[in-house]
């Protein structure tokens, strides 16, 4: 095993499968981000969602995929650019995966994205993990990352220069936490799951508030007029912001949230609080960002 992998690998303390897979899948993730700085990818792109506070800031839930943000809206951008880069990357520390783009369907979309693939039992020999672990898996597993970046970004999003450590030192673009946090809550309040509650979400929400972090109600509100949720002409106040999102908790299956998040941890014995009641004293506990100062303003 590669001796950077093998430090990275000694940050988990791994005992069994899902714990093993989830492991290699972010260190699939990191190492892809490592190939993206190499190829300049972030003089035009943001890091942000659940694998940006997973990574940058140490949220205690894995995340299955890396999602981006241009910088400003480009309608040609692809992400086609960047697939040989991050395999070489990871093909440099001894992985074999396969990049993918995919394909456009002929409906108009802001989001722009390619899969990482990666033969599960095959990678798993590399990471070097015991025998009884290895044959409980299949040997046709595929494990798959999701890259997406949105192209068309709503406007007023400021962004931070964040740097990584391994497998080597490196440097990402990335939302600052409290546009981390419109992102994350524009999700929760106008996503349309069908019928299946993303918990990872609700999970995140909660992180939020514990760390004390305030909302960026502008760059929440440009979101919700891009998508649709907010007419053009409409202000997201705070207390309209707290209207809506409490609305949207008497609507959740909280029950089918647990469901969701419970395998990306590794003690899920706080969902054992989850309920309408303890969300909504989270909802009063969201902090409004009054000033939003930082290094670069979109």
């Amino acid at each position: 095993m590669n001796n950077s992998v093998k430090d990275m690998l000694a940050r988990y303390n791994c005992t069994s499968v899902t714990d093993y897979e989830n492991a290699l899948k972010e260190i699939i993730q990191e190492i892809a981000l490592l190939g993206l700085w190499r190829s300049k990818f972030f003089e035009q792109a943001a890091f942000y969602g659940g694998s940006a506070l997973r990574v940058l800031y140490g949220l205690d839930r894995f995340s299955e995929d890396l999602d981006f943000s241009l910088l400003k809206k480009n309608p040609d951008f692809s992400i086609q650019k960047y697939c040989n880069p991050i395999k070489k990357e990871l093909t440099s520390f001894g992985f074999s995966i396969k990049i993918e783009k995919k394909i456009k369907k002929k409906i108009k979309t802001n989001i722009d994205s390619a899969f990482i693939k990666a033969g599960t039992l095959e990678n798993m020999i590399i990471i070097e993990n015991s025998e009884s672990i290895r044959k409980k898996i299949h040997s046709n597993k595929v494990m798959k990352i999701k890259l997406e970046i949105d192209i068309n970004p709503p406007e007023g999003f400021q962004t931070e220069t964040k740097y990584i450590f391994q497998p080597l030192p490196f440097s990402v673009n990335s939302y600052i936490l409290p546009h981390l946090f419109s992102g994350k809550m524009h999700a929760i309040l106008c996503r349309s799951w069908n019928n299946r509650v993303k918990g990872r979400d609700w999970y995140d929400l909660v992180w939020f508030v514990g760390k004390n972090v305030s909302i960026g109600l502008k760059h929440l509100e440009n979101r919700m007029k891009q998508s649709g949720h907010l007419k053009k002409n409409q202000i997201l106040t705070e207390n309209l912001f707290r209207q809506i999102i409490l609305e949207k908790i008497r609507s959740v299956d909280f029950n089918n949230a647990k469901k969701d998040v419970e395998n990306f941890l590794k003690d899920s014995s706080s969902l054992e609080l989850w309920s309408k009641e303890f969300f909504e004293t989270i909802c009063e506990k969201i902090k409004i960002a009054e000033k939003e100062k930082n290094q670069t303003n979109y």
